[in-house]
């Protein structure tokens, strides 16, 4: 079938069964096995997705919404199985079908869009090759097949496709190679696309750009979209139903705005009261909040938090900074980058400074210049009035001790052949501070301050969720009782009850221990809770800065304003 005549099809098949679901998932229960006995990860699970609608299934991390998704699709881990209930794709009951019929309907019928490009784009396969695999694999790739590989690469939005198809996933940035995901996705038609977290690690605008693409895309083929996402946000403004799960349940469902204006259950109520897109003020602090992952009755309270007393006593003070890197050019020649270009910024001492800016914008890199990791070109960094590109070996080392980095991925950042134990305790031991008995003492301090029971020091990093990592690489950040802790996208990553949680953790500590952070983020909606001041920057510059409340009440650049009006769901609930 050519790729017309199956648009032609899906179509009609459309406007055939406008009021027959597309997909029915009724009573569904998902079982793991594993070695210490089955684990019921969906319990009694249901949803209802009509052609061409948009539903949101948002929840916690673990809540089972991407397992009741991958089993849609027959693609759960080789331990988990289908255990009760059904799932029914345009009136054919698919719970149990053979693996033939699953695959006929994957791409063909269903399509899906994973979360990280990275790990679901082959690195060493070129990025042309793998859409035309997905096309070979369902029939679709003919004779014209690079021709049709640039066409899908275009329409989902990638400049100069033809060229870009030559390329692998490491030349492309994050929202390329998300693009590049949703046009594999897409490539056959599909009358249903799951997407998964298709834009969590991106920065606002570029996710608006995908976003707004997707539903071009979508509206223009018919398609439904099965969004899953942790962005309440999100959620209320890109889809006409959310369903609400919580720990393998789905436990509310309804129209979106009203499931998220008028939240019903205990555990939604939550989940709204904790997303920063929808919050107002800032936070200051949480010792009644970061206790319990468990649904409670009331909701956290937020409460404006002060700017210290002395704004003028700035721990760091970053004077004309630049950076310029060399990059390989056409046959070869090098090139110049100047991916920071002339920035001063100015952290006060026991506040927090936040760097904001799209992908690309230079703020993670002057973050490492402030750690010492890169050397500036031109510039200083003054720390408590140091020139810190100055230091070498023991001031060098004092500095390390007194300033500490927080990452934004806590997979990457924690060592995988360390237990907890000797991830926190191993700062303590270059710096030779303690003895092994005073150390472990020092450590379950430290598992306390984050909120961490003493036993997980026996366990390893793959046991652990991605919230209770970062709790993790927070506490080996504080191990030194440092004075500044830079945080570099820290709680990005991470679904709103996990990121309120960390950031009321962060508020809590800063107020305890009078720590300064400077808080490298793309998320203006986090900002909002937790810094007190805010630098924009955007190709390299600081284009604007101020007070939090000046900067979202009265934004004076149009790029502030455009990342203002791409948080998500902004609008829609404040």
């Amino acid at each position: 079938m050519s790729v017309n005549e199956r648009n032609s099809s899906m179509k009609a098949a459309a406007t055939r069964d406008a009021d027959t679901p597309l997909l029915e998932i009724r009573d569904l229960a998902i079982t793991f096995d594993t070695a210490n006995g089955p684990v019921n990860a969906v319990r009694n699970a249901h949803l209802t997705i009509m052609p061409g609608e948009t539903v949101a299934i948002v929840g916690e991390s673990g809540s089972g919404k991407s397992t009741t998704a991958l089993a849609a699709i027959g693609l759960l881990p080789s331990n988990g199985r289908v255990s009760g209930g059904q799932i029914i794709f345009d009136g054919e009951d698919i719970t149990n079908v053979s693996e033939k019929r699953i695959i006929e309907l994957r791409g063909n019928s269903i399509g899906m869009v994973p979360q990280d490009p990275m790990s679901n784009l082959n690195p060493v396969w070129k990025i042309g090759f793998q859409v035309k695999e997905t096309l070979k694999a369902n029939g679709l790739a003919g004779s014209n097949s690079k021709e049709r590989v640039a066409e899908v690469l275009a329409e989902a939005g990638l400049p100069d496709a033809a060229a870009r198809a030559k390329q692998y996933p490491h030349e492309f940035s994050g929202g390329m190679r998300q693009r590049a995901l949703i046009a594999i996705g897409l490539a056959c038609r599909p009358r249903l696309l799951i997407a998964d977290e298709p834009t969590s690690a991106l920065d606002v605008t570029v996710q608006r750009q995908i976003l707004d693409h997707l539903d071009t895309m979508t509206t223009e083929l018919g398609t439904a979209v099965l969004l899953i996402t942790h962005d309440l946000g999100l959620a209320a403004e890109r889809a006409e139903k959310v369903v609400v799960m919580y720990k393998g349940q789905v436990v509310e469902s309804g129209p979106a705005l009203e499931i998220l204006r008028n939240p019903q259950h205990p555990y939604t109520q939550r989940l709204v009261n904790s997303a920063p897109s929808l919050a107002s003020r800032r936070l200051q602090s949480a010792k009644s909040q970061v206790a319990s992952t468990e649904v409670t009755e009331t909701a956290p309270v937020l409460v404006p938090k002060p700017v210290a007393a002395n704004a003028d006593d700035h721990i760091l003070q970053i004077k004309n900074l630049s950076k310029v890197f060399k990059i390989r050019g056409a046959l070869g020649k090098a090139a110049n980058f100047k991916a920071v270009d002339d920035v001063s910024i100015n952290v006060p001492r026991g506040t927090t400074t936040a760097v904001v800016g799209e992908s690309g914008s230079g703020k993670s890199t002057v973050a490492q210049m402030a750690l010492s990791l890169l050397a500036p070109t031109e510039g200083s960094i003054l720390f408590d009035g140091v020139e810190v590109n100055t230091l070498k070996g023991k001031a060098l080392f004092d500095f390390r001790r007194r300033v500490q980095p927080i990452f934004q991925d806590p997979y990457g950042s924690l060592d995988p052949m360390f237990n907890i134990f000797r991830t926190i305790e191993e700062p303590l031991k270059i710096h030779k501070i303690g003895d092994a008995k005073s150390r472990e003492k020092k450590v379950r301090e430290l598992l306390d301050q984050v909120s961490m029971p003493a036993a997980t020091m026996h366990r390893y990093p793959n046991e652990l969720s991605g919230g209770q990592r970062q709790r993790i690489a927070i506490a080996r950040a504080l191990a030194l009782n440092p004075d500044l802790i830079i945080c570099d996208e820290a709680v990005s990553a991470l679904d709103v009850l996990v990121q309120a949680q960390v950031l009321n953790l962060l508020a809590e500590l800063q107020e305890d221990l009078g720590l300064t952070y400077l808080f490298i983020t793309h998320d203006l909606a986090v900002v909002r809770q937790i810094a007190d001041t805010v630098c924009v920057m955007q190709k390299g510059r600081v284009v604007e800065s101020g007070t939090t409340d000046e900067i979202f009440a009265n934004p004076t650049q149009k790029y502030t304003q455009d990342l203002l009006n791409a948080i998500p769901g902004a609008t829609l609930l404040a």
